[in-house]
C-alpha cells in the first residue's frame, strides 16, 4: 500500500513552531486542555458528594483556566498544521470542523471560568448550570478529538510517510516483512 497523502500535509509549515517532520507539537499540547477539563468535570461532580466542596470548586475553576491556556497554545500550532493541508479536500473540511469545535469548546470554558469566578469563594458545590456546561463541553471535546484522530490516523496529516515509518520495523538491514531477494 502506498502513501497517498500529499507531501505538504505531512511537512510542517514551520518546524520550529509546529514541530519537526513526523512529530508535530499539536497532539502533545492538546493533552493539557483535555486533561485539565476532564479533571475539572470530575471535580465538579465530586463537589456534590463531599461535605466541604470548596477546595474542589476552586480547583475546578483553576483547571478550567489551565485548560484554556493550553488550548490556546495548541490552537496556534494546530493552525499552522491546518495551513499544510490542501484546501477543497475532505481532510481540510475535517480540519475546519475540528478547529471550529475546539474554538467553541474553548469559548464555552472561558464563559464557564468567568461564570464561576464571581462566586467560587462561597465554599459550596459547583452549580448545576456550570456542571452541565462542563459536561456538554467535554462531550464536544470528545467529538473534536475523534475528528483530530481522523486527521492523523486516517488522512495522515503531519504523520511520517509509510517509507519513513517502515524504518522502525527493520531487522538485519531490511523491513521485517520483506521477502528475501531471489
Amino acid at each position: 500500500m502506498s502513501d497517498q497523502s500529499p507531501p505538504q500535509a505531512k511537512r510542517p509549515v514551520s518546524a520550529p513552531l509546529a514541530g519537526p517532520y513526523g512529530h508535530p507539537f499539536h497532539p502533545i499540547l492538546v493533552t493539557v486542555p483535555i486533561g485539565a477539563w476532564v479533571t475539572s468535570l470530575v471535580f465538579d461532580i465530586a463537589s456534590h458528594v463531599v461535605d466541604r466542596p470548596g477546595f474542589l470548586t476552586q480547583a475546578s475553576e483553576w483547571l478550567i483556566a489551565v485548560g484554556v491556556i493550553g488550548a490556546l497554545l495548541a490552537a496556534v500550532v494546530g493552525f499552522l498544521d491546518l495551513f499544510a493541508i490542501p484546501t477543497a479536500t475532505p481532510a481540510f473540511r475535517t480540519a475546519l470542523l475540528h478547529m471550529t469545535l475546539n474554538l467553541l469548546v474553548t469559548a464555552a470554558y472561558v464563559v464557564n471560568f468567568l461564570w464561576r469566578h464571581a462566586d467560587y469563594t462561597d465554599g459550596g458545590s459547583v452549580g448545576i448550570g456550570r456542571l452541565v456546561l462542563s459536561a456538554i463541553s467535554v462531550a464536544a471535546l470528545g467529538v473534536s478529538g475523534f475528528l483530530g484522530g481522523k486527521l492523523a490516523y486516517r488522512y495522515g496529516v503531519r504523520v511520517a510517510d509509510e517509507h519513513t515509518q517502515a524504518e522502525g520495523y527493520t531487522t538485519g538491514g531490511r523491513p521485517r516483512n520483506a521477502r528475501p531477494a531471489a
